[in-house]
């Protein structure tokens, strides 16, 4: 009777659950950003059964994003650098962390005969990930510009039959303003010829006053002195504080001129 020889094989069981290829994260991430990586990470260590990465994943991703963000967001408008730069180089970082800590994993569970999710799912998660991340940007961005408002507010008060008008921020008061409209009143400055429209603010103890200009006093020597002249003759009323003049056009943040 012959010997029945049993071979022992090794036998590996077919992963049931999908995982994102490699070339499927870096493509998500390039389109939808550091939260996209994030999630496409995440499940896959979840099919792994390495949840402890799963935390780390969030905790490292949702940091990184918030300081990518905060860069762009940082960088003066005079820097010009192509809106492409930061894509990339968060790619590439994803990219490093995948082939460090996954590329094993998913070659193992592509060799044992598991399946990738389709490109369909990736490309749309990747588009719903990145309108998702710019929502969370604005919405941001819209508290934080509405907080700003509601503490930052200002008033304004007109003088005199020209209807002078001085629009001053909550921290100055308005006998503080009735008292710079008086040297405005006193050095001739407000008249009954022709309206001027002037805007006060206080930083410490100096009153930093804005005054609408046109455009010719960039060249306009003889008005620029005049109004040198003007600001010596308002500090005489207020010795206890420094009169600072920003010449302005069209707009508060357009300083052509500024005297002190």
């Amino acid at each position: 009777m012959e010997d029945i020889i049993i071979e022992k094989t090794d036998f590996k069981e077919i992963p049931e659950q999908k995982i994102y290829s490699e070339k499927a994260i870096r493509t998500a991430t390039f389109l939808g950003g550091p939260l996209v990586a994030g999630y496409f990470l995440s499940e896959n260590f979840k099919v792994f059964n390495d949840l402890e990465k799963v935390k780390k994943t969030w905790i490292i991703t949702i940091i990184s994003t918030v300081i990518i963000f905060a860069l762009i967001f940082l960088i003066p408008e005079n820097i010009n650098i192509p809106n492409v730069v930061f894509p990339v180089i968060y790619t590439a970082i994803v990219s490093y962390f995948l082939k460090q800590y996954q590329e094993k994993d998913i070659n193992e569970h592509i060799k044992n005969g598991g399946e990738e999710f389709g490109w369909g799912r990736t490309i749309g998660i990747s588009i719903a990930g990145c309108i998702l991340t710019f929502a969370v940007i604005f919405s941001v961005l819209f508290a934080i510009e509405t907080l700003g408002s509601s503490s930052y507010s200002e008033k304004s008060k007109t003088y005199g039959i020209m209807n002078h008008e001085i629009v001053y921020e909550d921290n100055v008061t308005v006998q503080e303003t009735d008292k710079i409209a008086e040297a405005f009143e006193k050095t001739t400055f407000f008249d009954q010829y022709q309206t001027k429209f002037i805007h006060l603010k206080k930083e410490g103890n100096n009153y930093e006053i804005s005054i609408s200009c046109n455009q010719s006093i960039e060249s306009d020597l003889t008005s620029y002195q005049a109004f040198v002249e003007l600001r010596n003759d308002m500090q005489k009323y207020f010795p206890n504080n420094k009169i600072i003049f920003n010449l302005v056009v069209d707009n508060l943040e357009n300083v052509v001129k500024r005297i002190e």
